[in-house]
């Protein structure tokens, strides 16, 4: 069997069939969304920067960028392949805490950026419940970096980071 590894830039969205391997590098903050049809063997990878688009012009010309606007349009391209809603099932990773800020004075005015991980989490969890996706498993939080790659044959997502284990999800 023959399979293309396809990279998933920041703030980009890719689908791809069986047996290609979807790959996004050096999640930080940032939150890779593994979208499968176990049925279909289709798969959609999602790297997603910011938790909420805040106006139109951006959830139009950036949704990918946006946890709320980058699953919708993940559901819509699969269903768009022959996927099922219902079978749609989700896993994912990254989230972490990448600015730990020394200076207390500067940690006070910038907590937002020391927070951008933790709040991508629970707005990609908000989006998948929204949309009524089951998540399966996920590797988020901590304070490192983590390179996704997902295996659209059978599902499974596999994370590296530096100087930690492999994980399998």
């Amino acid at each position: 069997m023959n399979n293309n590894t396809i990279t998933v830039n920041i703030a980009d969205m890719k689908v791809a069939k069986s047996a290609d391997i979807l790959v996004t590098y050096a999640l930080g903050s940032c939150v890779g969304i593994c979208l499968y049809d176990p049925l279909r063997k289709i798969g959609a990878l999602g790297h997603i920067m910011l938790p909420v688009a805040h106006n139109e012009q951006d959830a139009i010309e950036k949704k990918h960028r946006f946890a709320n606007t980058c699953v919708p349009e993940m559901i819509n391209q699969m269903i768009n392949q022959g996927c099922a809603k219902r079978n749609i099932v989700a896993k994912i990773a990254g989230g972490a805490t990448m600015f730990k800020l020394v200076n207390s004075q500067r940690a006070n005015a910038n907590s937002d950026l020391n927070q951008i991980g933790a709040k991508n989490i629970v707005a990609v969890k908000q989006s998948l419940k929204e949309h009524g996706i089951t998540l399966l498993a996920e590797d988020t939080g901590a304070d490192y970096a983590r390179t996704v790659f997902f295996n659209t044959e059978n599902g499974e997502v596999t994370i590296k980071s530096h100087s930690k284990q492999v994980k399998n999800l």
